[in-house]
């Protein structure tokens, strides 16, 4: 096979970079790896991106700079390693603790843990830097959807979702400065309101064409594998990485107490699993960007933003392609469309255009700012259209003819949200 030096490192055709055992050097002398864990670090390198001609310099020339730029070199950013996890269990626990989460597998509860935190504490923090810590079962549970159907939530151990949460605050400094703006679900400072605001503004803009996007089974169908290689291109230290492998790779318990493997997806009901989600379709956000569309995404709901309906087709074959080919995900064909923003539903409401081009907000499902809560994240409980109601009163009185000038004939109104009264 031939082979190519880049930054003095050997790569091989197609840009895959092979891991080498801990302590390894150049000469390939190096501590012995055990099998269970060489297997889950050799899984690690596989390509998952299509190759461009020749082999890049290195990371920050891999990725492509769209809208606002950002640093994506792992060494430039805050470091990722065991010990800054560690250092911030406690933090985590106090997350977890506000979350009140129910009892995982094990049948420890919150309370249970606070009050051994001072005896658990430095034996977490030892197997945690020793690479030795394991993570439980995962208890599923059923939630009951709108449209009748049910959605799986995985429940982890109460120690183990103060483990996620603690690798969760040292990712999330990485990857929150280079995720794309138009991704608003799980994110601080963003909410469903930031997200239906952006798609109004690409409305007023003349886009009135939606291409909607229905991820079939998103969070069951994550390639671990893939995504463990996007982490890799960051997180440096190997222990951080083969604890995340444990988590994706932890066996589910099912309501009737059969117990499952679990070889892809990740944890909806986790505290990492949202984190995840965006690190993994921040390459589609970024492939969108780069065709230049107009779009918004919240979690794994996406909607793209064209001119036409001849348009929206194109972009609609185009997507599929990218997302079933590249990314290895499926696309839902019965529950995706190209059609006019007030025939779909978006985070739970329709958007409308009235003749004189504002962008009205209607109700949509019951289940407002979207279903695709993986914690009972407080993003959701901010999203309630109290504004919108107190506007909907005003709708109902005649409105006045504007009044035009040579300078504002020019400009669109501004957008107004509301929910009428049915």
């Amino acid at each position: 096979m031939a082979q190519q030096k880049s930054e003095d490192r050997v790569v091989l055709e197609g840009g895959v970079m092979p891991v080498e055992p801990v302590g390894s050097s150049p000469g390939g002398q190096g501590k012995a790896v055990p099998v269970e864990e060489m297997a889950v670090q050799l899984c690690l390198p596989i390509a998952t991106a299509e190759s461009r001609a020749g082999v890049s310099d290195g990371l920050e020339t891999r990725v492509r700079a769209v809208g606002p730029k950002a640093v994506v070199n792992a060494q430039i950013g805050p470091s990722v390693t065991m010990e800054e996890v560690a250092s911030r269990l406690t933090s985590a626990l106090l997350k977890v603790v506000s979350n009140k989460g129910a009892a995982g597998p094990d049948g420890q509860t919150v309370g249970m843990l606070r009050e051994q935190w001072p005896v658990v504490l430095p034996k977490l923090r030892a197997v945690l830097r020793e690479g030795s810590y394991r993570p439980g079962e995962i208890r599923r549970a059923l939630i009951p959807k709108a449209d009748g159907a049910q959605r799986g939530l995985g429940i982890p151990n109460v120690i183990d979702r103060v483990v996620q949460e603690a690798v969760r605050q040292v990712l999330e400094p990485v990857y929150e400065p280079t995720f794309h703006p138009s991704s608003h679900g799980f994110r601080p400072g963003r909410s469903c309101h930031t997200a239906i605001a952006e798609a109004k503004q690409h409305l007023e803009d003349g886009h009135g064409w939606v291409v909607d996007l229905d991820l079939e089974k998103f969070f069951d169908r994550v390639c671990h594998q893939r995504l463990m290689s996007q982490l890799a291109q960051r997180v440096s230290d190997r222990r951080v990485l083969v604890l995340i492998g444990r988590m994706l790779k932890a066996e589910v318990v099912l309501p009737d107490g059969v117990v499952i493997g679990n070889e892809q997806g990740v944890p909806q009901g986790s505290p990492l699993s949202p984190l995840l989600s965006n690190i993994v379709l921040d390459e589609l956000d970024q492939e969108l960007a780069r065709r230049g569309h107009r779009f918004v995404r919240y979690a794994d709901d996406g909607n793209v933003y064209v001119r036409s309906e001849q348009a929206g087709r194109r972009v609609m074959a185009s997507l599929t392609r990218f997302i079933e080919g590249r990314l290895r995900l499926k696309i839902n064909q019965a529950k995706s469309a190209v059609a006019r923003p007030e025939d779909r539903h978006f985070l739970g409401f329709r958007l409308r255009i009235d003749p004189q081009t504002r962008v009205n907000l209607s109700p949509g499902r019951a289940e407002a700012c979207g279903s695709t809560s993986s914690a009972g994240c407080g993003t959701h409980a901010q999203a309630r259209p109290v504004p919108a109601i107190a506007s909907a009163r005003k709708a109902s009185t005649p409105a006045r003819r504007p009044t035009t000038s040579p300078q504002s004939a020019r400009r669109q109104p501004p957008a107004r949200a509301f929910l009428p009264t049915h």
